[in-house]
C-alpha cells in the first residue's frame, strides 16, 4: 500500500512538472512571437501567391483579349482590303466600258461626218451637173457670135457678163476646168472620141477638147471629150500597089 502511494505521488510529480513545462513553453513570449512570425509569413505568402495568381490570370486574360483584338482587326483589314480591291475592279471596269463608248461614239461621229460630206458632195455634184450643159450652150454661142454692129455688141456684152456670173459661181462652189491640149491621153481625167492621125504630136497626146471636162476639188466632175493624136499611116505601099497592076 506505501508502495503503491508513492508510485501515485511520484507520477503525479512528474504530471505536474510536464504541465508546468507545457505552460512555460506555452507562456513563452520568443516562441509566441516566432509563431506570430510564421503565421505573417505564411499568410504574406499567400496573398503574394493570390496575388501572382490573380496577375496571371489577368495577364491571360489580357493575352487572349489582345489577340481577339489582334484577331478581329486583322479580319478587319482584310475585309476592307477586299472591299477596295473590289471597288477598284470596279472602277477600272467602269473606265474600259466608257473608254469604249467614248471610241464607238468618236468612230460615229467620224463616219456620220464623212457622210455627211460626201452627200454634200454628191448634191454638189449633181447639182453643177444640170448647170455643165447651160454653160456649154454659152460658150458655143460665144464661139459662133460674131457681133458687127453696135447693137449686136451691146447684146454680146450682155451674154459675155451672164456667162462670167457663172463661170465665177462655179469657182467659188470649187468647180475648176480642165486644159488638156498637149497633154498625154489619162482614161481616169479624158474620154477619147476621136483619133487623127499626125506626125506632128506623139501618139496619145490630146490635140483637141471637143467638150469641156471639169473637176471639183480634187475629183472628176466631168471627163473632158477629146480628140487623140494617133500614128500617121504610111501609104506608099498602097499607091505602088494599085500603080503596079496599071503598068502590067
Amino acid at each position: 500500500m506505501e508502495e503503491n502511494n508513492t508510485i501515485d505521488n511520484t507520477s503525479q510529480q512528474s504530471g505536474e512538472q510536464t504541465e508546468v513545462k507545457q505552460a512555460m513553453m506555452s507562456d513563452s513570449p520568443a516562441e509566441n512571437n516566432s509563431n506570430e512570425l510564421e503565421q505573417e509569413v505564411t499568410e504574406q505568402v499567400g496573398k503574394q501567391t493570390n496575388v501572382s495568381g490573380a496577375t496571371d490570370t489577368l495577364n491571360v486574360e489580357e493575352k487572349a483579349a489582345s489577340e481577339n483584338t489582334t484577331v478581329d482587326t486583322t479580319a478587319s483589314t482584310i475585309g476592307v482590303t477586299q472591299q477596295i480591291d473590289s471597288l477598284k475592279a470596279q472602277v477600272e471596269d467602269r473606265n474600259i466600258q466608257y473608254m469604249r463608248i467614248a471610241a464607238d461614239f468618236e468612230n460615229y461621229r467620224k463616219r456620220t461626218q464623212k457622210e455627211k460630206e460626201e452627200l454634200e458632195q454628191q448634191v454638189k455634184r449633181n447639182t453643177i451637173n444640170e448647170l455643165l450643159p447651160i454653160v456649154d450652150n454659152f460658150e458655143r454661142a460665144r464661139a459662133q457670135l460674131k457681133p458687127q454692129t453696135d447693137g449686136e455688141m451691146s447684146i454680146h456684152k450682155s451674154y459675155q457678163g451672164v456667162y462670167k456670173q457663172m463661170v465665177d459661181s462655179l469657182k467659188r462652189l470649187g468647180v475648176s476646168p480642165m486644159r488638156p491640149e498637149g497633154q498625154p491621153f489619162d482614161p481616169n481625167l479624158h474620154e477619147a472620141v476621136m483619133r487623127e492621125p499626125t506626125d506632128e504630136y506623139p501618139e496619145g497626146t490630146v490635140l483637141e477638147e471637143l467638150v469641156r471636162g471639169y473637176n471639183l476639188g480634187d475629183r472628176v466632175l466631168r471627163h473632158a471629150m477629146v480628140k487623140v493624136a494617133a500614128p500617121k499611116e504610111d501609104t506608099l505601099p498602097s499607091e505602088e500597089n494599085q500603080s503596079s497592076p496599071a503598068n502590067s
